[in-house]
C-alpha cells in the first residue's frame, strides 16, 4: 500500500523542509505555509523514500524526511513513472502531477549538505485539484480515469 510516510514544508525555496504532524493542502495553492504556494503548476512537490534511500546506500547516514525539499515523502509508490495528469487521491485531498523531476538549480544548498540531489531525477510535482488535510500514514491512491 502506497502511504505518505512525512509532510514537510519550509520558509524559503531551496532550503531543507522540516516535518509537521499535518498540513493544509489549499486547492489551486499547495501547503498552508509552505514557501511553495501559489498559482502555478509546481504546487506540491513529492519523493519516494525508497529514492532517498538510494543516496543514503552510498554512505549519506543523515538522510531524513524533507532534506531534498519534498513536501511530501512516500512510500510503496513509483512516483517518477506516473504519467503526467495522473490523479492521486492523497488524505482528503486530489492531486494531478504536472511534471517529472526538475532542472536541478546551479548546485543548491541541498546538493552542497548532501553531495547529491535525487529530486531532479526521481521526484514528482502537483497540483491540488482538491483541498484538505493530510497526516502521515494517509494512503496514496491512484485515481483511474473512466
Amino acid at each position: 500500500m502506497a502511504k505518505v510516510v512525512a509532510i514537510n514544508i519550509s520558509k524559503n525555496k531551496g532550503e531543507i523542509k522540516i516535518p509537521v504532524e499535518k498540513a493544509v493542502f489549499i486547492e489551486n495553492f499547495g501547503i498552508e505555509g509552505d514557501a511553495h504556494g501559489g498559482d502555478w503548476h509546481r504546487q506540491v512537490s513529492l519523493l519516494g523514500k525508497e529514492s532517498a534511500d538510494k543516496i543514503k546506500a552510498q554512505g549519506v547516514s543523515y538522510i531524513k524526511e524533507g532534506i531534498f525539499a519534498e513536501n511530501i515523502t512516500t512510500e510503496g509508490i513509483n512516483l517518477y513513472s506516473l504519467p503526467i495528469g495522473t490523479q492521486l487521491k492523497i488524505g482528503e485531498t486530489i492531486q494531478e502531477v504536472t511534471q517529472i523531476g526538475k532542472e536541478c538549480h546551479d548546485r543548491c544548498a541541498i546538493y552542497h549538505k548532501v553531495g547529491d540531489c535525487v529530486m531532479p531525477r526521481e521526484g514528482i510535482f502537483t497540483k491540488v485539484l482538491k483541498g484538505g488535510v493530510v497526516l502521515p500514514g494517509d494512503a496514496i491512491e491512484v485515481i483511474e480515469k473512466e
